[in-house]
């Protein structure tokens, strides 16, 4: 191809922004002209199909990016397929001298970047790795004698002194290279059959973006005072948009950095990079024990499905598991206290709940998801193994008057505190409110006996 319209192309992966985009940028100085194309990979679609939000976030996210880059003066290529066939073909089709990606730490990222390396290794295209799905790239921050951290708070204390990249600002323009056949973007209908919660976010840049400037504007001052209270619903509620790369996690912490309550909010963006830095060292967690404490779990369909539908009889929990399938969403809190109830009070399997997020979260990627997962379950990087959230505490502390529990819980709705937080059985009865499946004290009884018993094996 004449060097004249020789191009390079950006392949975006969950990276779906124009803001702070280090691989578009690098592809915009490496070639006069760009291609910026999403390839709808077969077996992303095949395993997001069971998965309705986190598909229906993605296409309206790809919406958003082809809007932002038409505006530039570019498009956005789109095909299906093969991830790493379509990449070569089009490397193929246009002659391309380079093709830029941002770094990526889930096997499944990985295998794909390695098949492509391996099916590029005859041209003269250079694959390019870039930053841009966390804030520090994984294996920059690690500890002086190699490896990884391997607990967060050491991580912690390195991460906030290091020194940042700069953000990167939206390009002006996008020099496309013309009359490179494209798909339209599906609909949700042509990929699934499943329905969508009824009250999911909508996906994308523009979204993403709006969300945090009123967010942070309203509640960031409030943040470690409130991001506990139910009620409150104060969440940012931007974990969807850092998943798929809407928001920039770098700029989203430089943004905010410096502003009244914004350090325990960006401490939470540093959990997320120790995540991504534990996954990148040891891949094989996200289904395998990341410490493996002897757990012997029960096997009980019939209880695992009644906590994924939010029949325990623990108001908190089942509001919880409602929220999440009516928005695709839960309040952190209450994350942490479903999951403690999964795996402490019925000892079941937590990778029965990770799936179970993983189903239904717009924002479950598989470091956050399943490594917080593990944390809950005492398997994880925590210190402390037998953390246990007693879920009628937990009620009575982070929503006193019930109001979350309501929101969820029409059933409920009618009670007053304190008695929607653990109604009587005759109230139970008469709003056919289940009973508890399990006694709390006991069942926890039960479970540090079986750990005991287990662990001196």
């Amino acid at each position: 191809m004449d060097p004249a319209s020789s191009c390079s192309i950006v392949v975006f992966t969950r990276d779906l922004r124009i803001r702070d985009m280090p691989a578009l940028q690098a592809a915009m100085q490496a070639s006069p002209k760009v291609i910026t194309a999403f390839i709808l990979d077969d077996d992303l679609v095949e395993s997001l199909s069971s998965a309705p939000n986190r598909l229906s976030f993605l296409l309206d996210s790809l919406c958003d990016l082809r809007d932002s880059i038409r505006e530039l003066g570019g498009e956005l290529v789109l095909r299906r397929g093969n991830w790493v066939v379509e990449v070569a073909r089009l490397v193929s089709e246009t002659g391309a001298s380079s093709v830029h990606l941002s770094q990526d730490v889930s096997a499944f990222a990985r295998s794909r970047i390695d098949q492509l390396t391996a099916s590029l290794a005859d041209s003269s295209c250079k694959i390019q790795v870039h930053s841009g799905v966390t804030v520090l790239p994984p294996g920059t921050n690690s500890p002086g004698t190699g490896g990884f951290w391997k607990v967060f708070t050491p991580y912690y204390n390195k991460w906030i002194e290091a020194r940042w990249r700069e953000v990167l600002p939206p390009p002006k323009q996008i020099h496309h290279l013309e009359g490179i056949p494209t798909l339209p973007i599906p609909t949700l209908g042509e990929l699934s059959v499943t329905p969508v919660s009824p009250n999911l976010a909508t996906g994308g840049e523009s979204a993403g973006l709006e969300r945090l400037k009123l967010w942070a504007k309203s509640s960031l001052e409030r943040y470690e005072e409130n991001h506990n209270a139910l009620a409150a619903d104060d969440s940012s509620r931007i974990a969807p948009y850092l998943h798929f790369g809407c928001l920039s996690p770098l700029e989203v912490a430089a943004r905010l950095q410096g502003r009244p309550g914004a350090t325990p909010f960006i401490r939470q963006l540093c959990w997320r990079d120790f995540y991504h830095q534990l996954l990148a060292a040891r891949p094989e967690i996200s289904q395998v024990d990341y410490r493996n404490r002897g757990d012997v779990w029960r096997q009980d369909e019939q209880d695992a499905e009644a906590w994924r539908q939010g029949r325990t009889g623990y108001p908190l929990v089942d509001a919880a598991m409602q929220q999440l399938l009516l928005e695709g969403f839960m309040h952190n809190r209450a994350r942490m206290v479903v999951a403690s109830f999964l795996t402490k009070d019925l000892y079941l399997d937590w990778r029965i709940g990770a799936a179970h997020f993983m189903k239904f979260l717009a924002d479950a990627d598989v470091a956050n998801n399943q490594l917080n997962w593990q944390w809950t379950a005492g398997t994880g990087s925590d210190t402390n193994p037998n953390r246990i959230f007693n879920p009628t505490v937990q009620s009575v502390r982070f929503d006193p008057d019930g109001v979350y529990i309501r929101r969820y819980l029409p059933a409920l709705a009618e009670l007053e505190a304190p008695l929607i937080h653990d109604p009587d059985v005759e109230t139970r009865r008469l709003l056919g409110y289940p009973e508890k499946m399990v006694d709390h004290k006991l069942a926890i009884e039960a479970y540090r006996a079986q750990l005991a018993s287990y662990r001196s094996d």
